[in-house]
């Protein structure tokens, strides 16, 4: 009897380890997974963020990436562009100083108009000194090997990198491996422009927004129509594009209120007027300081 109750006792341990090792084994594996974090992004060189732009927080260290350039050598990339800027990119205050982001920092069109100072110093003809560059499309293609983001710059901007007179040899070399990091967007004396769509009709707005200075991106912005004291929340339509489709007729004049990327809120009163027409652009007369 007493050797059929120390095998049963035996019996009955075996299958409660087998019960109880599975369990124990996935707890820990659970425990090895929920401990995993990306690392962390402001300042680090080697970031695994998808939005570059947050992580080149201002005041924050160079952070290397890549750079082509497009279009005329000396042109303005392209007159088209994922943000839809358009011919404005080559006129003040762009003045022809404008990339194509690689996806991380274009962020499916929410990183237009965002501002970073560029940099080299691989190639012998790169002065070493930065300058500054406006995201106004979306490079094209894959990153190269090695980078954590692209800059595919027009031919202006990547030549302004260069040692005098050597805009032509550092253009020629290919991919250069660069620094950037993000700085306020600076345009003196430009306000804040808002360009509707020509597709826009009174039951339909879409405005561009364009010359946004200080964090130069938007993550919000809101329409409040005449009479109302509500503000209603525009969609990005794509690049730097807003719109707003309620189902009814929309009554002017249109406040807007913008929130850039750090949180900074900003009210235009009545900036597209009663008779306002599509294609038209409307200038502010404020900007973020």
């Amino acid at each position: 009897m007493a050797k059929t109750c120390t095998l049963v006792l035996l019996g009955a341990l075996v299958v409660l380890s087998l019960l109880v090792s599975p369990i124990a084994c996935s707890s820990k594996l659970a425990k090895a997974t929920g401990h995993h974090k990306p690392a962390a992004v402001r300042g680090q060189k080697n970031q695994t963020s998808t939005n570059p732009s947050l992580s080149a927080a201002y005041g924050g260290g160079w952070l290397p990436a890549g750079a082509t350039y497009y279009g005329n050598p000396n042109g303005a990339g392209s007159d088209g562009g994922a943000c839809g800027y358009q011919t404005a990119v080559g006129h003040r205050p762009f003045s022809s100083m404008i990339a194509a982001g690689s996806s991380p920092l274009f962020m499916a069109g929410m990183g237009c108009g965002a501002c970073y100072d560029v940099k080299c110093t691989s190639n012998s003809a790169c002065s070493g000194k930065p300058v500054t560059v406006v995201i106004t499309d979306l490079s094209p293609g894959n990153l190269y090997p090695g980078e954590p983001c692209h800059f595919d710059m027009s031919g202006t901007a990547l030549g302004a990198m260069a040692k005098p007179g050597m805009a032509n040899k550092l253009r020629a070399g290919g991919v250069i491996r660069m620094q950037y990091k993000r700085v306020p967007c600076k345009y003196p004396g430009v306000n804040i422009a808002f360009r509707v769509d020509q597709g826009s009709n009174p039951f339909y707005f879409k405005t561009l927004i364009e010359f946004v200075g200080d964090d130069g991106d938007l993550k919000a912005v809101d329409l409040k129509e005449a009479g109302s004291r509500a503000w209603t929340p525009m969609a990005q339509d794509w690049g730097a594009l807003w719109r707003l489709n309620n189902g009814r007729r929309l009554r002017a004049p249109f406040c807007l209120k913008l929130t850039s990327e750090s949180g900074r809120v900003l009210v235009v009163n009545n900036v597209i007027p009663v008779n306002w027409k599509a294609g038209a652009t409307y200038r502010s007369l404020v900007n973020y300081l």
